[in-house]
C-alpha cells in the first residue's frame, strides 16, 4: 500500500529505504557494539538532503514538509534507530527551534550547516529534577554585562557531544513573572568556557546515538544568544515537542515494521520439528497482529503529520500517534524476539537491537502516560 503518498513522496521513501538497506544496515551491528555514531554515514545523510527536508531552499533546505522528514525517519528506523534518532533530533530539536524562533541573523549563521548535515545541535531541556515536569527547570541564566551567565545541569541530551556538534539550545530560568518562573531558551556554542559535556551514558539501547549529561558553571554567552522572545522558552518548546512526537511515531513505525519483516523472513526459513515455523497458526496469528500494529501506527502518524503541514491543530493527534506507534514498536520487538527464540537474544540480530532500543520510544518526547494525559484532557477530563 502507498498510503496515498504522492509520487515524490514514494520516491523519497524508496530512496531512503535503499540507503538504509545498503549503507546503514551493514554498519549497524558494529556501531551498536562499539557505541559509536558513524559520522561518515551522517555526512551521507546530509548529502541526500535529509537534514534539510522540511526547510525552505533559501536556508539550504529541500523545500519539503514535515511529512517528508517523517518518511525518511521511518525508513531509517526500520534498520537502525540510532541513526533515525540522530536525524530526528538533529532536525526537530536542533535546527527547528532556530528556524521557528531565531532572528534573521541566527538563521543565516546557524541553519546552513545544520541543514546540510555538516553540523549537529542539541536541545537541553531535561534535568535531574525536571523530566516530564519540564516546568520544574532549575538551570538559571542571568544577565551580567551584556552576557548570559548559565548555571545548572541537563541530562539525556542527544547530539550534544559529537565532533560536529556546534551548539546546544538550553532552557533556563531567566527571571520571575508574578511568582512563576520565566523560562527562556539560550544558544550555548560548543567549547564555551564553563559548559561541560560530561561522558556519554552507558544506555540500554540507542548505543550509536550520541547522548550526554551537560553541566554549566558560570558559562557566559552573548546576550544576543537568546533564542526567541524572553520568557517564551517553555511555551516554544511545547510546540516543538508536539511536532517531535509525530517524528518519534514515524521512527516507532519503522522499528515495528523492521521487526515484522525480520520475523516473517525468519519464520519462513526456520524449520522446527520438520516444519517451517511459518506454517504454525500461532506464529501466523502473531505475525498478523504485528502487521496490524504497523498499519495502525502508520495511519496515525500520517494523519497527525498531514494536519501539521496543513496548519491545523494536531496536538492530540500527535499524542495518539506517538502512543500508538511506540506501543507497536515495543510489542513487535517482543514478539519478533520470541519468534527468533534464542537467536533473538543475540545482539547481532536486528530484532535484539530493536528489543533494547524500542523501550525508550515509550519514554522520550513525553512518556506514554503524558500522551494519555494530553488525550484525556482533550476529552474534558481535567
Amino acid at each position: 500500500m502507498n498510503y496515498d503518498l504522492t509520487e515524490d513522496e514514494q520516491e523519497l521513501a524508496a530512496l531512503v529505504r535503499q540507503f538504509a538497506d545498503e549503507v546503514v544496515a551493514p554498519r549497524s551491528y558494529e556501531a551498536d557494539r562499539t557505541h559509536t555514531l558513524p559520522l561518515d554515514v551522517v555526512a551521507q545523510m546530509g548529502e541526500l538532503g535529509l537534514f534539510g527536508l522540511p526547510f525552505p531552499e533559501e536556508f539550504g533546505g529541500q523545500g519539503g514538509d514535515y511529512f517528508a522528514l517523517c518518511l525518511a525517519i521511518e525508513a531509517l528506523g526500520r534498520v537502525d534507530q540510532s541513526l533515525a534518532i540522530t536525524l530526528e533530533a538533529g532536525v526537530s530539536l536542533g535546527a527547528m527551534p532556530v528556524f521557528r524562533f531565531g532572528s534573521d541573523a541566527q538563521k543565516a549563521e546557524l541553519l546552513p550547516g545544520l541543514l546540510a548535515g555538516r553540523e549537529l545541535a542539541g536541545f537541553g531541556l531535561t534535568e535531574p529534577e525536571a523530566g516530564s515536569d519540564a516546568g520544574a527547570t532549575r538551570t538559571t541564566a542571568r544577565l551580567d554585562g551584556g552576557e548570559w551567565v548559565l548555571n545548572g545541569a541537563k541530562q539525556f541530551i542527544t547530539n550534544s557531544g559529537t565532533d560536529i556538534t556546534r551548539f546546544v539550545t538550553v532552557t533556563a530560568v531567566t527571571g520571575d513573572n508574578g511568582g512563576r518562573k520565566e523560562i527562556s531558551t539560550i544558544i550555548v556554542p560548543s567549547g564555551t568556557p564553563g559548559f561541560t559535556v560530561e561522558p556519554a551514558y552507558d544506555k540500554v539501547g540507542w548505543h550509536a546515538s550520541d547522548t550526554h549529561p551537560l553541566t554549566f558553571q558560570d558559562a557566559r554567552v552573548p546576550e544576543g544568544n537568546l533564542l526567541g522572545e524572553r520568557g517564551r522558552g517553555f511555551a516554544n518548546f511545547l510546540h516543538i515537542l508536539d511536532e517531535g512526537r509525530i517524528a518519534i511515531a514515524a521512527l516507532s513505525t519503522g522499528a515495528a515494521e523492521g521487526c515484522l519483516e525480520a520475523a516473517v523472513d525468519y519464520a519462513k526459513k526456520r524449520t522446527v520439528f520438520g516444519e517451517q515455523l511459518s506454517t504454525r497458526q500461532s506464529i501466523q496469528f502473531m505475525l498478523a497482529r504485528m502487521q496490524l500494529r504497523v498499519h495502525n501506527a502508520r495511519l496515525a502518524w500520517h494523519h497527525a503529520a498531514r494536519l501539521r503541514d496543513a496548519g491545523k491543530p494536531f496536538k492530540v493527534e500527535a499524542a495518539i500517534a506517538k502512543l500508538t506507534a511506540s506501543d507497536a514498536a515495543m510489542d513487535n520487538a517482543r514478539d519478533a524476539t520470541q519468534i527468533f527464540g534464542g537467536n533473538g537474544f543475540m545482539n547481532e540480530y536486528p530484532v535484539a537491537r530493536h528489543y533494547r532500543d524500542s523501550k525508550i520510544l515509550e519514554i522520550g518526547e513525553g512518556t506514554s502516560e503524558v500522551q494519555l494525559l494530553v488525550i484525556s484532557r482533550a476529552l474534558g477530563l481535567g
